[in-house]
């Protein structure tokens, strides 16, 4: 299944800034065939002082024929420029991994590295007072160091989004998928990861009751279908048992899909999330190899994977595994065993992915250097993939055989 992205970032920053007291409007160019026109047209109807735009995605991921993203955000970028001298500031995950090289490709006049809710306002106020924006948490400015990213550490103090603001193209379609953010952050220093780049590592939480409270206020509006983007819906598995008690108290017939590491789940949460109503966990345990595991620092094992699995099989949940193959350590007999392995599993669906994506400051981009894939200069904003010597030759087409029988793997 395929999820369309709603604009959740940028409707997090938006609501911070009319809390701040600042009027705002959200276009949201996933829904505009002619991006150019709805850009102009915005732009002429709002004439705004201040412009933002949101970057959540660089590539996609894809080593056998990646497509690079950044020229459609120049495009967006040089449109602005031509319909008005409003600065331009730019953000979202995909901008926070590559703050300094992404804002010289994109030639935008600053960027905000990390959560805007807080820096974004700040900005405005001294842009507001022709005051100096040095200063300003995260910021960048071609050519000038930035300060340090902050986070906010009770989710609580900052506002959630307003469905009308970045909902409003699929308004009433209780189908669509929203997002739903309820921790930021993640400790587990998986070897290929960015999310503590894009969020810190300690892990920041919304009050259970907050969030429960904002999905009965969406069901009110008729949306029922909730996507828990948090990176692991499972950790602390006590917040994850608190939440789907909130939930439960308030009735609500919602559809929910969290992404699970398969460690650290028992029985209670497995029966919880299903009676909340939990129909889908995606399973990133990206090897059955643990050698592998270790390599890439994941901190489970094939056995526990297996357990957490067949919990979720029981309780009628759909099971979305994702494989990631050609990492450090990775050879001929550690794919066959990854394979074998998730044959096993009995998944409803299953991601394999070819090549690791290598994202700067990770401890993959330091093997990557130490094995002469890339260079110390290399800024990685072109995609580069870490892909084993040992199978690259072989391993494109060992998974084509593999998903040619196979019709539930992609």
């Amino acid at each position: 299944m395929n999820i369309v992205p709603l604009p959740l970032g940028p409707a997090l920053v938006a609501a911070a800034v009319r809390r701040a007291g600042h009027e705002v409007t959200l276009l949201n160019l996933m829904f505009e065939g002619d991006t150019k026109s709805a850009i102009q047209d915005c732009i002429r109807e709002f004439r705004p002082d201040v412009i933002g735009i949101s970057v959540r995605n660089i590539d996609d991921q894809n080593m056998a024929e990646p497509t690079f993203l950044l020229p459609h955000v120049r495009e967006v970028v040089t449109t602005c420029r031509n319909q008005c001298q409003a600065p331009i500031v730019l953000g979202g995950a995909g901008y926070s991994i590559f703050p300094e090289s992404a804002l010289r490709y994109l030639g935008a006049d600053m960027g905000i590295q990390g959560e805007g809710e807080t820096a974004f306002p700040i900005l405005l106020e001294r842009l507001a007072k022709g005051a100096s924006v040095c200063g300003v948490p995260g910021l960048y400015l071609p050519g000038q160091p930035p300060l340090e990213k902050t986070f906010a550490w009770n989710l609580d103090d900052l506002p959630l989004r307003e469905s009308k603001l970045w909902i409003p193209s699929v308004s009433g379609s209780s189908q669509f998928w929203v997002p739903v953010q309820s921790r930021r952050g993640c400790p587990l220093d998986c070897s290929f990861c960015s999310t503590g780049i894009i969020e810190g590592r300690p892990i920041r939480r919304h009050s259970p009751r907050t969030i429960a409270a904002w999905l009965e206020k969406l069901v009110s509006s008729g949306f029922t279908h909730f996507h828990f983007v948090d990176n692991t819906f499972n950790l602390p598995p006590s917040y994850a048992k608190e939440l789907c008690r909130e939930i439960l108290k308030r009735g609500l017939d919602v559809s929910l899909w969290c992404i699970v590491y398969p460690k650290w789940v028992d029985s209670e949460l497995v029966d919880l999330m299903a009676k909340v109503g939990c129909r889908e966990v995606s399973l990133g345990f990206e090897s059955g190899s643990e050698p592998v595991l270790r390599s890439i620092n994941k901190r489970f094992k094939p056995d526990e994977v297996k357990t957490v699995s067949r919990m979720f099989a029981d309780a009628g949940i759909f099971r979305r595994g994702f494989l990631l193959l050609g990492g450090p350590g990775e050879t001929k007999e550690s794919v066959e065993e990854s394979l074998a392995f998730s044959d096993s599993l009995s998944l409803d669906a299953l991601k394999i992915t070819v090549g690791l994506r290598i994202y700067p400051k990770t401890p993959l981009a330091a093997t990557a250097l130490a094995h002469g894939m890339i260079q110390p200069e290399d800024d990685l904003l072109w995609p580069r993939f870490y892909l084993a010597s040992r199978v690259a030759g072989w391993l494109p087409e060992r998974i084509a055989a593999y998903k040619a029988s196979r019709s539930w793997v992609m």
